[in-house]
């Protein structure tokens, strides 16, 4: 074992420093060096391959746990327009898109929707980086596009519980589907509702009992105990995690344990990606080409149009919507993780495990290359835009502007200063009034 997690992390260290000299993004390093370690190229495996899944799986639930610390349910009420539309008008334009490519292969029911599923969500952790690399952390479209990636995480979430549903029954049966969508929505406000009440209330009384080591390991427990409740109810490892990770990111302590998660998360995720390596075997993708190619163009033509489409209808400005739309052109772990479910229940085909993982890679490589792209063809479409079509351009652009203008001056305040506001201006009315009346009385006693 020991010499396992050797062999795992000298290569996956020397690939990736290769990657980061080419200024490729990590998570292909690790891919290749899932490759090299595996038993394809060289006919032989370096490493036990059990345990490699066994790290791998603890890896997806760790890399869960962290989204959902970063779940923030005020950031996504904030901009909540964007992000429902948004992230609806994409996952519901690439499901489509995915479950017809699925079809036109001739795949069954499952297999296309496990597709669709795969292809529906972008890769959180390679476009914040790309986002970052490029330099544009501090334009304006970055927030609608983050919150449109957390809602599109929470989706991949319930999608993964409803897609082993439709596996282990190898059918779709409407009415059963709403009631498992029911139970879960049932069950995750009881476990929202009774963790919010309880868990940031008790951390917050042993807050000073807290030091980072402690810490660590009572996130953890609480992490993989909300594992094994999930397991209990029937739903996956993957659900408790992330539930238990947005739990911990209302509480006091939640930028100091994803703080202290991070290392870790790393470490486990590198190996989760190793793991998806070891499973490509080079003559496929050589044999697939054609497939890889045209899933890849799918991908990307697909979250440019829906993408473009769903932020320009959810309130943004269409240069915003491209740049949003230009960075999300890619598939990543989540597509990953459906597809390691689908060939954990038995019921994913072959063929399409090496495709999807390809066409990530090619993806994600691409990606920087077509954010690039963005505004040169934002240019391109707003100086051959129809007049009417560039009227509504610049009415956007005009009514955006003067919502951040409205913003900087302090003129829209937040929830909770709102309702402060209205009752001290009750508060205080109602003693002008009494004040008033108690005057205009006296006044009369005076005059009688």
């Amino acid at each position: 074992m020991v010499q396992d997690l050797y062999i795992l992390m000298i290569t996956a260290a020397l690939v990736s420093i290769l990657f980061k000299y080419f200024k490729q993004p990590v998570v292909l390093g690790y891919i290749v060096a899932g490759v090299l370690v595996g038993p394809h190229l060289f006919g032989e495996t370096f490493v036990n391959a059990d345990n490699v899944k066994s790290w791998g799986d603890i890896g997806v639930l760790f890399v869960l746990f962290c989204i959902g610390l970063e779940f923030r349910l005020k950031n996504l009420i904030s901009s909540g327009k964007v992000a429902a539309i948004g992230a609806s008008t994409i996952i519901v334009g690439m499901m489509l898109l995915g479950y017809g490519v699925g079809k036109d292969a001739d795949f069954d029911m499952v297999n296309s929707l496990f597709l669709a599923g795969m292809l529906c969500m972008s890769s959180t952790t390679i476009v914040m980086k790309a986002i970052d690399e490029a330099g544009l952390s501090k334009e304006r479209f970055v927030r609608g596009a983050t919150s449109i990636l957390i809602v599109e995480d929470v989706v991949a979430v319930v999608l993964m519980v409803l897609l082993s549903s439709i596996a282990i029954r190898h059918q779709f049966e409407g009415a059963e589907l709403a009631s498992k969508v029911f139970d879960l929505a049932i069950t995750l406000a009881a476990w929202f509702i009774c963790g919010i009440l309880i868990i940031p209330t008790l951390i917050r009384k042993v807050k000073k009992h807290l030091n980072d080591e402690t810490l660590i390991i009572l996130a953890l427990g609480l992490c993989l105990g909300m594992v094994l409740t999930a397991e209990e109810a029937g739903f996956s490892s993957a659900l408790g995690a992330f539930v238990m990770g947005s739990i911990l990111a209302e509480t006091v302590e939640s930028h100091r344990i994803e703080t202290l998660m991070t290392p870790l998360k790393n470490v486990f995720a590198a190996i989760f990606f190793i793991s998806v390596g070891m499973l490509i075997n080079p003559a496929s993708l050589a044999e697939y080409w054609y497939s890889i190619l045209w899933v890849s163009l799918d991908i990307i033509i697909g979250m440019i149009v829906f993408g473009t489409l769903g932020c320009w209808w959810g309130g943004q400005t269409m240069r915003d919507s491209m740049l949003t739309s230009f960075s999300f052109v890619q598939i990543g772990e989540f597509s990953f993780i459906i597809a390691s479910l689908g060939t954990s229940l038995g019921v994913l085909d072959p063929v399409i495990y090496p495709i999807i993982v390809a066409s990530s890679v090619v993806t994600t490589f691409l990606t920087p290359y077509i954010m690039k792209a963005a505004v040169p063809c934002y240019t391109f479409l707003y100086n051959h835009a129809s007049e009417s079509l560039r009227a509504k351009i610049d009415q956007r652009e005009q009514q955006v502007a003067e919502a951040e203008s409205a913003a900087l001056a302090g003129n829209t305040s937040s929830l909770a200063d709102k309702v402060r506001h209205a009752v001290r201006n009750t508060f205080i009315t109602k003693h002008l009034v009494n004040l008033f009346i108690k005057n205009m009385s006296a006044h009369d006693d005076h005059a009688g």
